[in-house]
């Protein structure tokens, strides 16, 4: 295997494991309050100009919190869509699905043939899954180049969930 291939490949075991182990025992109106709260006060210690969603699925989705940080666009909300998307469809990250097409050798039009304009697998997006549930939203973020996008939402949900961030976040792509 190539070196690139090992990555894609270690990456998506992280994935794996981070989507088996971020389980909330219970999530409600306040948890994605709190966790929206928690994630935006984060952003603005650090100055990133981003996007946060959560949202509860059903039909239609139900969003619990939404907030826009200075530097970000209404482009920003549209990845959020569209990355959330993703996640409702498929029930595993944005990133994950996009990583496991390149692993793959093919694009999510050729696999999927659903249309671009509404899914994005581009990192961001990760599964909210409640114990005894299942899937039952997703945090979404949008601003940053995809990869830290996937590991702030992770970190997010790591400091919620009392678990080590360090043990769980993709490494840093030199």
């Amino acid at each position: 295997m190539s070196a690139h291939t090992d990555l894609l490949a270690a990456d998506l075991a992280t994935l794996a494991r981070q989507e088996k182990e971020l389980i909330f025992p219970h999530f409600d109106f306040n948890t994605a309050w709190a966790l929206g709260l928690m994630l935006r006060e984060l952003a603005i210690t650090r100055k990133l100009p981003i996007v946060i969603d959560i949202r509860r699925f059903g039909t239609p989705h139900q969003q619990l919190f939404s907030t826009a940080l200075p530097g970000t666009t209404p482009d920003n909300a549209r990845w959020v869509q569209r990355k959330t998307n993703v996640v409702a469809r498929f029930h595993r990250s944005s990133y994950s699905l996009g990583l496991k097409l390149q692993l793959d050798g093919t694009t999510f039009q050729e696999k999927h043939s659903l249309p671009d304009a509404d899914y994005a697998t581009h990192g961001g997006s990760v599964p909210i899954t409640v114990a005894g549930t299942g899937i039952i939203g997703a945090l979404t973020v949008s601003g940053l180049p995809q990869r830290e996008d996937h590991n702030l939402a992770v970190e997010a949900l790591c400091i919620a969930l009392k678990r080590d961030h360090a043990a769980l976040r993709l490494p840093t792509l030199q």
